[in-house]
């Protein structure tokens, strides 16, 4: 067996480290550090030409239908907040709805005799314009439309419809409007058409100058003005926002309503069904609007008529800016990312980058909310966060590359842990140390001489057996998250909580012994597979130990390893030879029986004077996992083994070798402990 020694054992070759550093930080510099001296320089230059690139890439955008859309949703969800309000109303609805079809008990459409008398009972109750979401393009009875036509005049308006046919020699527009006998009875066509975005969504207003509800504002005495092209609707509120009544109720407005209810007021008729208010009700004249994607019921026809009114009447309608300001926002929001992110990407960077985005957004609310005019911070929010990923992502390739220029360099040197830490922080690469409380171990093959003896004519065969074992016996270390400190010939030497901290470092250290031995196990199998009877046998012992060391870089300043140093190390070296003497595979020491106690079935082995003690310390092994303790075999040999050790204490050796039979009966796994424990007593005798 090889004896641990001192940190200068297998130390790394220090000078070649630090030549390995000098070259890598001479060819990798840090990403924010420019030549001259400038943090910034060294990203400014190209960070102007990927802004650049940026921008380019998304100035297409807004001419694509897909994105359109997106804008378009974006549009829904801003102005639905706070939106600005009128100060009343300036549309009252009479529903033709459920409670009116009940109640008036016809089949739809209803007589236009019915209508002529809502007509008179609405003019009677003080309505200033009557307006009928209901297009009469046919001719009914002869009654009826003589008596709505008797019954409109020059305060109503009639919709209308324009439809648009594409057609493969031309484009046909058809204009659908009331039979004439209503027009000439006074009544004012207005044209109900609205053009939908491709995702059925009604956003845009009206551009005819005799739409529906501008014929309504014009026959109330107030003039209009066209929206610009592209205008939008701002809605005020979800569906039945408006002031509602139902049918029934209009045509009896004493019995059913307060008084002045239709006084001065615009009235609107038409088609509100509630029973038809969500998106897939499949229902006729209702349409999604912006709250749509919030409430997920649409609006009836009749009432997004009296919204539009309310755009064209208060000017409340949202131009769009022009495509060449929606470039120049992409630009500048580029370079501003550029100059934020100059110099490099740390948290600081990316609250920059939130903060960035929040004021794009609060800035195009409120340029809709008290300017009317829609920007959509869409593409310039994408331009700041692209500037600030081509950033993040030129900084990181250069750290990976740097630290996978490190780890290549001194893998083969240190642990991982150590090598991940150090390609973090090359700086830490030098001589000190701190105290901390370790769990060291160490494992030595039984036997390495005899077989070294065997093979001494196939180095080639012994080196390969050690290096099939080892490898087993290091991943039990690195599963359990250990260190591996060092090989020392057929001896590997770890530890726990550095340099990451383990907290439940003595468990991880018995738990990779305990995996050690099933790794031999499985090696002992495989290799008499493969070479039958003659096949060369392996055994392991382990000590633990756990207490404080000094943990750092040790050495001299030509030559130094990470590794640890300590009595506790001493000890647990100690506690592995002794694993032969005492015939067990692991020995524990004092301070992690005590750490493991509730988790496995430790047995008292003997104790041993420990130098910087002047009384002995326990040490113990390990019989099975703390579970097995219900199984009375086990409690049985617990009990037995503890009379045990009180006989030796005692000095009644006669009742000790009496008792170690049956312990050894109880747990024949520990037998060789056993005969080596009688045959030191019987000499004691």
């Amino acid at each position: 067996m090889m004896q641990y020694k001192d940190a200068e054992e297998a130390n790394v070759p220090s000078g070649r480290l630090r030549s390995m550093l000098s070259w890598i930080r001479s060819t990798f510099p840090r990403p924010t550090t420019a030549r001259n001296g400038d943090p910034s320089t060294l990203f400014f230059g190209h960070g102007v030409g990927i802004a650049g690139l940026v921008a380019l890439l998304l100035i297409p955008l807004p001419f694509l239908p897909a994105f359109q859309l997106v804008e378009a949703r974006l549009f829904d969800v801003l102005s639905t907040i706070a939106p600005p309000r009128p100060s009343q109303p300036g549309v009252t609805i009479v529903a033709i709805d459920e409670p009116s079809f009940s109640e008036i008990a016809q089949r739809w459409p209803w007589s236009r005799e019915l209508h002529a008398r809502l007509i008179e009972r609405l003019r009677a109750a003080g309505a200033k314009v009557i307006g009928f979401d209901i297009i009469f393009a046919e001719p009914s009875t002869n009654a009826a439309d003589t008596a709505l036509a008797d019954a409109v005049g020059p305060d109503t308006v009639l919709a209308a419809d324009e439809v648009t046919t594409e057609m493969h020699q031309a484009t046909q527009t058809t204009r659908v409007e009331p039979i004439q006998p209503l027009l000439d009875a006074g009544a004012t066509p207005g044209f109900t058409s609205v053009d939908l975005d491709g995702d059925a969504y009604l956003r845009r207003m009206p551009q005819m100058p005799d739409s529906f509800a501008a014929t309504a504002l014009n026959l109330a005495g107030e003039s209009v003005e066209t929206p610009p092209p592209g205008a939008l609707i701002q809605y005020f509120g979800p569906a039945r926002s408006y002031p509602t009544f139902s049918y029934y109720q209009a045509l009896d407005p004493d019995a059913f309503l307060p008084p002045g209810t239709f006084k001065d007021r615009i009235v609107f008729v038409g088609l509100s069904l509630k029973a038809a208010a969500t998106t897939d009700s499949g229902a006729t004249d209702t349409f999604p609007t912006a709250y749509t994607l919030s409430t997920g019921h649409v609006t009836a026809g009749v009432e997004i008529q009296a919204t539009i009114l309310d755009n064209l009447r208060h000017k409340l309608f949202v131009t769009q800016i022009a495509p060449f300001a929606i470039a120049a926002l992409i630009g500048i929001a580029a370079l501003l990312a550029v100059v934020l992110c100059r110099r490099g990407v740390t948290w600081r960077t990316g609250v920059i980058a939130v903060l960035g985005v929040v004021a794009l957004f609060a800035g195009s609310w409120l340029l809709l909310r008290f300017g009317r005019t829609w920007a959509s911070p869409a593409l310039p929010s994408v331009a700041m966060l692209g500037v600030f990923g081509a950033r993040f992502g030129l900084d990181y390739a250069r750290e990976r590359q740097l630290r996978r220029t490190v780890s290549e360099a001194f893998s083969r040197y240190l642990s991982p842990d150590l090598v991940a830490q150090l390609a973090r922080n090359p700086e830490a690469l030098k001589l000190g140390g701190e105290r901390r409380n370790l769990s060291i171990l160490f494992c030595d093959v039984r036997g390495f001489t005899t077989l070294s003896e065997r093979l001494k004519d196939a180095p080639e065969r012994l080196t390969a057996l050690i290096n099939r074992l080892l490898d087993p016996l290091s991943e039990a270390v690195l599963k359990e998250g250990g260190t591996i400190d060092k090989y020392m010939g057929d001896c590997v030497m770890a530890f726990w909580n550095a340099p990451l901290p383990t907290p439940d470092h003595p468990l991880r250290a018995v738990s990779a012994s305990l995996r050690m031995m099933e790794a031999v196990v499985h090696l002992n199998e495989i290799l008499k597979k493969e070479e039958g009877e003659n096949a060369p046998t392996f055994a392991v012992g382990v000590g633990i130990n756990t207490g404080d060391c000094v943990v750092g870089n040790v050495g001299s300043r030509w030559r130094y390893d990470y590794s640890v140093l300590g009595d506790t190390v001493n000890l647990a070296s100690r506690l592995e030879s002794l694993s032969k003497e005492y015939g067990v595979s692991i020995i524990l020491g004092p301070a992690t029986a005590e750490a493991v106690r509730e988790h496995y079935v430790l047995i008292e082995l003997d104790r041993i004077a420990v130098r910087g003690r002047s009384t002995q310390s326990a040490i113990f092994t390990v019989v099975a996992p703390a579970a097995e303790r219900a199984d009375p075999a086990i409690a049985a040999f617990e009990e037995a083994h503890g009379i045990l050790v009180e006989s030796i204490k005692d000095g009644r050796i006669d009742d000790a070798l009496a008792l170690i039979g049956q312990c050894r009966s109880l747990r024949p796994a520990l037998a060789n402990y056993y005969d080596k424990l009688k045959a030191k007593l019987s000499g004691d005798l």
